[in-house]
């Protein structure tokens, strides 16, 4: 197994750091003694010590110091306080694995004393091992270390690698953001759906497969996004009605404009310093 000879922390294993835990176990990439788990609360540690089996600690340092990759799991206002406790704790050639929003390979480098970074982007869906996690990583991380981080993120479902770290910004405000978008459209659909007469049981089951069936169809279909819609849209029809409605409320441009605010708001996350707690620029 490529991460046989792996020791991996998961520092802040909330939601995401478990969906990357118990991915691994599912698919017996690695085994239990192979995994240490940091959490604050007693509580948490004592449930993912009794859910997986796991080594489970609620003070960082313990959980990285002998971990040849330290996946990075908090979120982006907690990770000042996660480098002072980390603060010369971390092996020198350990790879670091960061899904904290915004935080760059240059900072994460700098703030852990290593030269191998891997910055991801998941979603939600990882939860269930269908997500989908962009990531870059900087040149340190050899082709050895790429396929072991592209194994770990195989727990959580699809990976993407991008070259240009950049491009993690914009996954975020698309792919990462993503599910909250498909949620709120969903949950318009299935009241649509109640305002007509259906109950709500009978509407989100309705919702649901039709989100999820034509989801793979577009997946695994040649055909361009926009020819899948006009072989439902017959002139003058319930569709074309309905599209035509959704244009006239500027639906595309709605959507297109909550992206770029996604994207500028994680830029303005990644040199947060700069901005204040609305997002305002202070310089």
């Amino acid at each position: 197994m490529a991460l046989s000879d792996d020791t991996l922390a998961f520092v802040g294993c909330g939601m995401m750091g478990e969906a990357m835990v118990k991915g691994l176990l599912r698919q017996g990439l690695v085994d239990p003694r192979q995994v240490v788990a940091s959490h604050p609360r007693a509580e948490r540690c004592l449930e993912l010590e009794n859910r997986y089996g796991i080594a489970v600690t609620d003070d960082n340092r313990d959980a990285v110091t002998e971990a040849t990759i330290v996946v990075v799991a908090v979120k982006p206002q907690f990770l000042a306080e996660v480098v002072s406790d980390l603060s010369g704790a971390v092996k020198k050639d350990a790879t670091v694995v960061s899904v904290v929003a915004g935080a760059g390979l240059a900072r994460l480098g700098s703030d852990f004393g290593v030269k191998r970074v891997v910055r991801v982007m998941p979603n939600t869906p990882a939860q269930i091992g269908r997500g989908m996690s962009v990531w870059t990583a900087t040149a340190a991380v050899d082709a050895a270390g790429r396929n072991k981080v592209r194994v770990i993120l195989s727990a959580l479902g699809a990976e993407e690698y991008v070259s240009h770290e950049p491009e993690l910004d914009m996954a975020t405000a698309l792919s990462g953001t993503g599910p909250a978008y498909v949620f709120m459209f969903m949950e318009a659909l299935v009241d649509a759906g109640v305002h007509m007469g259906f109950s709500r049981r009978v509407a989100e089951r309705l919702v649901f497969e039709t989100v999820l069936g034509s989801a793979e169809f577009a997946r695994d279909a040649p055909e361009h996004l926009a020819k899948l819609r006009n072989q439902v849209t017959s002139p003058g029809g319930t569709s074309a009605e309905a599209q035509y409605q959704l244009e006239r409320g500027r639906l595309r441009t709605v959507l297109s404009d909550a992206v770029w605010a996604a994207y500028r708001r994680c830029q303005q996350l990644g040199g947060a310093a700069d901005f204040d707690t609305n997002g305002r620029s202070l310089k």
